[in-house]
């Protein structure tokens, strides 16, 4: 037996020791970092060929793995923009570098900016909404993606574009008897704009209505005629629309108002169904992230609008990507390439608003393996003590 090979296994298996208390060490500093995943250390064993009959020692090996794909637990707040991931996948954050990253940390808070950082200053990525059809997904990259930014929902409005309006005309009035209603619209400013609708009877079960705004007409006389039960016969049209207005630099829109609803009945005047689209300037109150990921601004006149879709990324092996500061990670030549998807599509999992995934560092276990490799490194110093020991002696036979 070779007594430098006792020593230099002792080192070794100081060493790594030293190693398994670092990933210790790391994983009880990250046990309340959201996201985070635990770090550990694998030990594999070096043997030398044995000559002669005399035993060579060896020593040990140690690789770092990541528990990455294993899902931590949640805890709930009452922030709409902390997200959490329940199932597979990350989130696509984007650094100071300009570079795109994947993480599970999903404390994002809404910038002065409109964007949405993590507790690591990364950006959260995704694609504009469509209400059509879902962006185009570059599969295996993170070409299109954008900056998620809520600034410039700060403000809205919505010019009106279509709406309802269905009356009961008295079937007992004579003709020339006339009756008014109106209705709000909006312009492409957010200004209210009166409509005004004027009935008047032109004969039995025979009426016409015309729009008309500020006393000028935009719409009509149209002529409604009503069968023998005071219901509105199928020639009579079923909508009426009105012609696009400029006013004081604002567009009002041609308005599209069904009155297929409207009866004539031996009752008075009455509006039994009257509302139009568009809504004026709003301010945004709040944020709403669905489970398959789209981000709405929540305005104060209780309307929601859909902004943007947040995209999601995955890779064949998620426990070889390559950890970065900032409990974040990129691909590696062993973890596969990247692939792009939505949440709850595919296999990727639901996201969670007003949640945030804890950290999967079971600190008893960490303790346990902290305590474990303490022995372990003290027992191997012994072995170094004692070959060093011995090799003082063997130095001084010589003497």
């Amino acid at each position: 037996m070779s007594l430098y090979g006792t020593m230099r296994t002792g080192v070794s298996g100081m060493n790594a020791q030293a190693n398994r208390l670092s990933t210790v060490a790391d994983n009880i500093a990250n046990a309340n970092t959201t996201g985070y995943k635990k770090a550990s250390t694998q030990f594999s064993s070096l043997i030398l060929p044995t000559t002669g009959g005399s035993y060579n020692s060896g020593g040990v090996n140690t690789d770092v793995r990541y528990s990455i794909s294993a899902q931590g637990t949640f805890t709930y707040t009452t922030s709409a923009t902390d997200l959490a991931i329940n199932g597979k996948g990350f989130f696509i954050v984007s650094g100071t570098d300009g570079q795109e990253y994947m993480t599970r940390a999903g404390a994002f808070t809404v910038m002065d900016d409109g964007s949405l950082q993590n507790s690591s200053g990364f950006k959260l990525m995704g694609y504009e909404y469509s209400s059509t059809e879902d962006p185009t997904i570059v599969v295996n990259g993170f070409d299109g993606l954008q900056e998620i930014n809520l600034a410039s929902g700060a403000l809205n409005a919505t010019g009106s574009t279509a709406g309802a309006l269905d009356v009961n005309l008295p079937s007992n009035e004579v003709a020339g008897y006339s009756k008014s209603t109106s209705l709000v619209a909006y312009d492409s400013q957010g200004n209210t704009r009166l409509i005004e609708f004027n009935y008047v009877k032109t004969g039995d079960n025979a009426w016409t209505v015309e729009a008309t705004y500020e006393g000028t007409t935009i719409a009509g006389p149209e002529p409604m005629t009503f069968d023998a039960e005071g219901k509105l016969l199928t020639p009579s049209p079923a909508s009426i629309t009105t012609a696009p207005q400029t006013i004081n630099g604002a567009e009002l829109s041609a308005l599209e108002i069904s009155i297929g609803g409207s009866s004539q009945l031996a009752s008075p005047f009455d509006v039994s169904n009257g509302k139009i689209n568009g809504n004026g300037a709003s301010k945004v109150t709040g944020y709403e992230i669905s489970e398959d990921g789209v981000v709405s601004l929540k305005y104060d006149n209780g309307q929601l609008t859909p902004k943007f879709r947040i995209a999601m990324a995955s890779v064949q092996s998620p426990d070889n990507l390559k950890p970065l500061p900032g409990n974040i990670y990129a691909q590696s030549n062993d973890s596969g390439v990247v692939v792009m998807g939505y949440a709850g599509t595919n296999g990727y999992g639901a996201i969670v608003s007003g949640a945030l995934e804890d950290s999967n560092v079971d600190i008893a276990e960490e303790l346990t393996s902290m305590i474990e490799s303490q022995r372990n490194y003290t027992a191997n110093s012994k072995v170094f003590q004692t070959g060093s020991e011995l090799m003082e002696v063997l130095v001084n036979l010589k003497r």
